[in-house]
């Protein structure tokens, strides 16, 4: 890695790591190989798991928009407005991504997640650990009071995950999704719901350099 990029960027040299997973954000030559992992499929074509149907259009069309996407969030970035947009990687392949995003965090110690992990990978526990992941970040990291998320009500796999570590319900939301009204549920975790629930061990390296990019 550039050393440049950690000396304007540190978020590059922040890393988590789990028994099988490592996360980071990824430079170009690995958001590259994560964007075609996205292009080759993330869930059944007939539906549509994602608020923002971002999985819409060719493989071409769905990597470009991975690309760009991730590249827009290193550019947008505030601390008071965040998204930390990880590569996972497996085995040192990229199989998924797991992001973690902050409004206002310094005061509202809130953060959201949500993820999407390639055709190939799902089904083998890597949701879990992936979640797990930025999980222990946010709440031993940062010191966060809440994680949210929310997942279509016919999405059990994404409720899966957060059923596993934790989360109870917090209502229902109704968002548009290819121009039809979709139910979301939502989730809520606290930080005494996390400590009970923790199963899965992740280290953190890099985060003293990048503490104050997440408005702490």
């Amino acid at each position: 890695m550039d050393l440049t990029h950690h000396q304007h960027w540190p978020l590059y040299g922040l890393r988590l790591r789990t028994p099988r997973l490592e996360l980071r954000l990824p430079g170009l030559g690995l958001l590259d190989e994560l964007s075609s992992a996205a292009a080759h499929g993330v869930h059944d074509p007939d539906r549509m798991p994602f608020s923002v149907p971002w999985t819409d259009g060719t493989p071409d069309e769905v990597g470009r928009a991975a690309f760009q996407h991730l590249l827009g969030t290193v550019a947008g970035w505030s601390a008071q407005d965040w998204t930390l947009g990880l590569a996972v990687l497996h085995e040192g392949k990229a199989i998924g991504r797991q992001d973690l995003m902050g409004r206002r965090f310094g005061v509202r110690r809130e953060a959201e997640t949500g993820s999407w992990l390639g055709l190939p990978y799902q089904g083998q526990g890597f949701g879990t650990e992936m979640r797990a992941a930025v999980l222990h970040l946010a709440f031993a990291g940062l010191g966060a009071r809440y994680a949210v998320s929310a997942a279509m009500t016919d999405n059990p796999g994404s409720l899966g995950v957060s059923r596993r570590l934790g989360y109870t319900d917090d209502g229902l939301q109704t968002e548009v999704v290819r121009g039809v009204p979709v139910d979301l549920r939502r989730l809520r975790l606290d930080r005494a719901r996390w400590e009970a629930h923790r199963r899965v061990d992740v280290s953190v390296e890099g985060l003293d350099a990048c503490r104050a990019q997440f408005g702490i």
